[in-house]
């Protein structure tokens, strides 16, 4: 590495100098080692996007099915099927090219201009011209645009929170460190995407584009494969042992005909076809085609719902993901706290005085012992602490933001918040801060007088003080008072706060920085966001467990912890001793940790590939580059939405607003979404194979078939169409966030297999009586007609029952869904209309119906009404328990 170097060693391997390179040799390197700019992700193509549509087991089957109906004139079937088809892969392409539009890939993280030293002379570049061996210099407020060692550091600060997770500024040295060190420590180097805080300096490139630090993460992250989402794992598995079950049950029936035909000397090829027609129509009835469609729509509601919370989805299944999350693995800076510091106590006057109000808003009150308070003890050490900063609270694009050092930002904005202006005290002279000194200094004109305001470390300033401030007077320091003062000192430092000590002087003659008054002590924080304490305990009570991940110091971070609530009782384990373990042993402590802290971009994949061998569904939240890799590995990935390109690139998820709140409602939203597709899926399974057996039935027994094609198409546009949809968006009829996560294998039909059963059955014999009652009556057509009949309005009873796990119909209020009345209302109506008017009834092949037959459908249609959920949810059924879980272990 270059931090154990020498300058002139840097330099002279670099072949470089402080003159800088000649553009001549500037071109040759920048031929050699590219533009300083990181390799993007080749973009999946509008087509490639479409094209995956239809890679899905499910639609396969489809498309098989459809080409068979063709093949073999079914095709009202095939049109139904291909109007299926295309509709799941037009608002699938919809929703993943308008996430895929809505966020560029990888932006040009290093397009800037830097200020370069060439052939001796400072030239301004665009920033990707930059090559290894350019002198750089650096100035306030600067993004850095390259990895580099530092020649010169002029009370040099950089923020590197976007890689290394660490909120408070790192001072910068320019000298050689001679052991071995992590980049946190690495105060001789300066790194590309970081930006200055405070003061100026000097590097010479060592590495750019894909060779930075943050270069290296970024092709770590590519090469990352996408995580599968558990909902599409299920979806395919299931779908897989269906066309198995179907294979099956087209087979065995063929079979079974062409045996007969073969016993009775009947076997043509013109049977043939009429057996393998049935069959392939046997196996469209079967295949729950609505599935993938309402599936795919639930997700694009859910999503546009999650828009309108903040929440850009970017994958799809990510909506559902979210609702198995278990571990929410969160990074403190900008996703539990502002990123901005805050100062949270005061002490002056014997007081300890409480501020509230969190980030660069100057928005907040003071209260000592519970109570406001402004007193002018208060307003002076404010306005000291104001004065002797040099940073300013700037308003730009609908927020606050702070120029210069944070540090210095949060004293600034305390004074705000008291409405104090004490820009009417002219400076007059600065002792600026350097790492040496710990403090800085500035002289102003106060009241009419000179004053001399003085901030810094603790320990620094009470040796430069002679007397201490109280009630409005002076008296002398005494090392009683000192001891006192060291104890509440030490009392803010570990509650994780950085203490600043405040001192003044009136200037009579002497400016030297001694013989100070001690004012008092101020603690700083990067505080939780707002609401922060809420959303926790609801993913607490949610059975989420919320494990912070950061670069910040152990104590800092365990202070944030215990006052959102995350340690309680847990570990807190650091980078260091994370880097000890092996990957086994990191495996078996995991579960017991709450909290990592100084942990390494490398560490942070490593933990969160721990908690999921662990079996646990992890979702990551995070904001810099220091996360991608562990975003990407993630079963959700969440980047907030002021993080940076490459956190967003990983990411699953984008919360627009940066809060964690809108994290809690996500997943809220996630859990809704999975239980409505519980929901249409188990209406779906229990309203298609009762078909397959009534007609199978008939068919094994040489009888003609209760259904025609027809009547089977219209009853799968039931129930695939409208009510599934209704359903999709049917609210919660339970507190979902009062459940525990479910489990990752647990299927999607959980629970229902006894009810599922039970409504198949008692679906097929009522069929089957009614055909019976009907061939009775009035021959083949009436009695088709009054199948029908009954089984398309018994499903439009039954889809009541399907709202809820454990409450039937009795037990729900039906306003609370009016889309799914409008649905039943409509499909009941149409059906209706197939058996009263003449030209639908040419179509359907059905006939009019008398009073008594109509009393009979309508009768066993309505007894569907007495399969509740209560009687049935996760009843077992033994004899059959084998083979349902071998049929629909995934579902």
């Amino acid at each position: 590495m270059w931090y154990d170097k020498t300058i002139d060693e840097v330099l002279k391997e670099l072949k470089t100098s402080r003159q800088g390179l000649s553009q001549t040799e500037a071109i040759k390197r920048l031929q050699k080692y590219g533009p300083n700019e990181i390799v993007k992700p080749k973009k999946v193509s509008p087509l490639l996007i479409l094209l995956n549509q239809f890679r899905d087991i499910f639609v396969i089957i489809l498309i098989i099915a459809m080409i068979l109906s063709v093949f073999f004139g079914e095709r009202a079937d095939a049109l139904a099927i291909a109007l299926i088809v295309i509709l799941n892969a037009v608002i699938g392409f919809v929703q993943e090219y308008k996430a895929e539009k809505s966020m560029e890939a990888l932006k040009k993280y290093l397009s800037l201009k830097a200020k370069v030293i060439r052939n001796g002379e400072i030239i301004e570049i665009d920033a990707k011209e930059l090559v290894p061996g350019d002198i750089v210099i650096l100035e306030e407020g600067v993004k850095i645009p390259a990895d580099g060692r530092l020649i010169e550091a002029n009370e040099l600060k950089v923020n590197e929170a976007v890689l290394t997770g660490e909120s408070v500024p790192i001072s910068k040295t320019a000298r050689v460190i001679k052991k071995v060190v992590r980049i946190p420590e690495m105060k001789n180097m300066v790194f590309a995407g970081t930006f200055v805080t405070r003061g100026r300096g000097l590097f010479v490139v060592t590495s750019t584009g894909r060779l930075t630090e943050i270069g290296k993460i970024a092709k770590a992250t590519q090469e990352i494969k996408d995580v599968e989402p558990p909902l599409k794992i299920k979806l395919k598995r299931f779908a897989k042992k269906l066309a198995y079950a179907i294979i099956a049950i087209v087979a065995i029936i063929f079979l079974i005909e062409t045996i007969r035909a073969v016993q009775t000397n009947g076997l043509t090829l013109t049977s043939l076809v009429r057996f393998f027609m049935i069959s392939v129509a046997l196996a469209v009835s079967a295949v729950p085609e609505g599935l993938p469609a309402v599936v795919t729509i639930s997700l694009s509601l859910g999503a546009r719902e999650m828009a309108k919370r903040n929440v850009l989805v970017r994958k799809l299944a990510s909506v559902e993901t979210l609702g198995s999350v278990d571990v929410l693995c969160v990074d403190k800076t900008g996703t539990l706290t502002k990123g901005e510091m805050t100062v949270r106590k005061i002490f002056v006057n014997g007081k300890v005085i409480d501020v509230s109000g969190v980030g660069y808003e100057p928005k907040g009150e003071f209260k000592y012992r519970n109570r406001v308070y402004f007193g002018p003890d208060l307003k002076f050490i404010l306005t000291a602490g104001a004065l002797a900063s040099n940073a300013r609270l700037a308003y730009d694009d609908g927020k606050y933001k702070i120029i210069g050092d944070t540090t210095e930002g949060a004293l600034v904005v305390a004074a705000k918040k008291a409405n104090l202006d004490y820009s009417k005290f002219p400076r007059l002279k600065e002792f600026p801060f350097s790492s040496e000194r710990k403090m800085m200094s500035t002289i102003n004109v106060y009241n009419n007088r000179k004053f001399m305001f003085t901030k810094g470390a603790f320990e620094v300033v009470i040796e430069k003080c002679s007397k201490v401030y109280k009630d409005g007077r002076t008296y002398p320091l005494t090392e009683k008072e000192k001891k006192r003062l060291t104890e509440i000192n030490d009392k803010f430092a570990k509650n994780a706060l950085r203490v600043l000590a405040i001192a003044y002087k009136e200037i009579k003659k002497d400016e030297k920085e001694d013989n100070l008054v001690f004012l008092g002590l101020v603690g700083i924080i990067d505080p939780p966001r707002d609401g922060v304490k809420k959303a926790f305990q609801r993913c607490l009570r949610a059975g989420v467990k919320t494990v912070m991940i950061t670069g910040d110091h152990k104590l800092t971070a365990e202070a944030i912890a215990k006052e959102i609530g995350i340690l309680n009782g847990g570990k807190v384990l650091t980078g260091k001793e994370v880097e000890k373990m092996s990957d086994e042993e990191l495996e078996k402590v995991v579960d017991e940790v709450c909290v990592f802290s100084r942990i390494l971009p490398i560490q942070k994949l490593r933990i969160v590939k721990a908690l999921k061998k662990k079996g646990h569904v992890v979702a990551m939240t995070g904001d810099g580059v220091n996360d991608a890799p562990a975003l990407k590995s993630a079963d959700i990935g969440i980047a907030v939405g002021s993080g940076t390109d490459v956190a967003k690139e990983a990411s699953d998820m984008i919360l627009l607003d940066d809060n964690y709140v809108s994290i809690v409602k996500a997943i809220e939203k996630g859990r809704e979404i999975y239980s409505n597709i519980r929901k249409f899926a188990f209406f779906l399974m229990r309203s298609n194979f009762d078909e397959v057996f009534l007609i199978g039935t008939f068919a094994v027994l040489g009888m003609p078939l209760p259904l025609t094609a027809p009547m089977i198409l219209w009853q799968n546009l039931v129930t695939d169409g409208g009510p599934a949809l209704a359903l999709s968006v049917d609210p919660p009829t339970e507190d979902l966030m009062a459940k525990p996560p479910r489990p990752l294998n647990e299927g999607i039909l959980h629970g229902r297999m006894a009810q599922i059963l039970v409504s198949f059955l008692s679906q097929y014999f009522s069929s089957l009586i009614v055909f019976l009652i009907g061939m009775s009556m009035a021959g083949l057509a009436t009695a088709r007609t009054m199948v029908f009949v009954q089984a398309t309005l018994r499903e439009l009873v039954v889809v009541w029952n399907c709202r809820s796990e454990k409450k039937g119909i009795f037990r729900l209020n039906p306003l609370t869904n009016p889309y799914l009345i409008v649905a039943v209302a409509i499909s009941a109506l149409a059906t209706v209309l197939l058996t009263t008017y003449s030209p639908l009834m040419a179509l359907f092949q059905t006939t009019p119906l008398t009073l008594k037959q109509w009393s009979i459908s309508l009768a066993f249609a309505l007894s569907g009404v007495l399969i509740v959920p209560e009687l049935f949810y996760n009843k077992e059924i033994k004899h059959l328990k084998i083979l349902l879980k071998k049929m629909f272990k995934e579902v």
